[in-house]
């Protein structure tokens, strides 16, 4: 059995561009020191657009990333709009197989894999098992179909998200002692493995932050219907001092920019902090699976289209 160790899923993303062309190549070299630096942060480019989009693990986590550009590496950027990271998940058991038999010039193409999907814990990452029969396929072959499924979990089945949280059991397969390669088996266990997640009962999750609100008194019953109007929990009151303290749960998309909106409606006399909390499946069940969205482990550009989900600007990204 191998098995990927649990990691922090980027949950937001914005793309940034040097506002002058000849500063492309010391924002990537400054990209390059971050990234040491900072583990939970990923970077994705495109080169052809002078673009880099920086993934993180929060809306402050962002702020101070291009902040240190601009002020720390003395690079100007333009700033693109938020955009969520949406991840895939499954929640039934499911079986696939699918043989891969191709003829190219005077060699065949051949590889057979049969997998079993099976939902896992939220956060523990990809398990992949051999149970096959003895000599049923080759142990380098073996490889190539782990390889495979690690390749086809980059891009989902609902809205082309990161699949996540599941173990893949290599049940059976055969091969063709002539025709048989490591790249017909990574096509196989693809194939394979795309059909079985197709009908496991695939789901959309979306981060969810926890959140403590520190609020006057008076604040409390606005507040309070402020964060469940935007599909927060509210999981306990306290007192602290002369303040409020409001702990809730609540959708990453729907409290982007509550700080500093919660500022500007209490005169500066409150304050907010957040961080990730774990990702949830979306309330509607994925119905807006082709609405939403941004590959985890492939960044976007911040433009509106379908398998986005826009955020209205703020802080530093005014």
């Amino acid at each position: 059995m191998t098995e990927s160790q649990p990691q922090k899923h980027p949950i937001i993303s914005v793309a940034v561009s040097p506002k002058f062309l000849g500063d492309w190549d010391t924002l990537q070299r400054a990209l390059n020191v971050l990234t040491q630096q900072d583990q939970a942060m990923r970077t994705a480019t495109e080169p052809s657009e002078r673009r880099v989009t920086i993934s993180g693990m929060g809306e402050l986590h962002l702020e101070v990333i291009c902040d240190r550009l601009s002020r720390e590496f003395k690079i100007p950027v333009d700033v693109g709009k938020l955009q969520i990271v949406y991840v895939e998940t499954i929640r039934k058991v499911s079986e696939a197989e699918a043989k891969y038999i191709r003829q190219v010039g005077g060699r065949g193409q051949y590889a057979h894999v049969k997998l079993s999907l099976e939902p896992g814990e939220l956060g523990t990452g990809y398990q992949f098992i051999d149970k096959s029969p003895t000599n049923a396929v080759p142990q380098q072959f073996v490889e190539s179909i782990n390889s495979g499924i690690a390749e086809a979990m980059k891009t989902g089945v609902l809205a082309d998200n990161e699949i996540v949280d599941l173990r893949v059991i290599l049940c059976d397969g055969s091969y063709h002692v002539e025709d048989s390669s490591e790249v017909a088996f990574k096509i196989a266990a693809c194939m394979a493995f795309k059909e079985a997640a197709r009908k496991a009962n695939p789901v959309i999750l979306e981060p969810f932050m926890s959140m403590d609100v520190f609020i006057p008194e008076d604040y409390v019953g606005s507040i309070m219907g402020e964060l469940s109007s935007r599909r927060g929990r509210i999981e306990r009151i306290n007192t602290r001092g002369d303040s409020v303290v409001v702990h809730a749960v609540a959708p990453l998309k729907e409290v982007l920019g509550f700080a500093s909106h919660l500022r500007a409606i209490t005169q500066p006399r409150s304050s907010c902090s957040m961080q990730f909390a774990s990702y949830e499946p979306l309330s509607n069940g994925g119905s807006e699976a082709h609405e939403i969205g941004v590959p985890a482990n492939k960044p976007r550009s911040p433009t509106p289209k379908a398998g986005f989900a826009a955020a209205e600007p703020n802080g530093l990204f005014d």
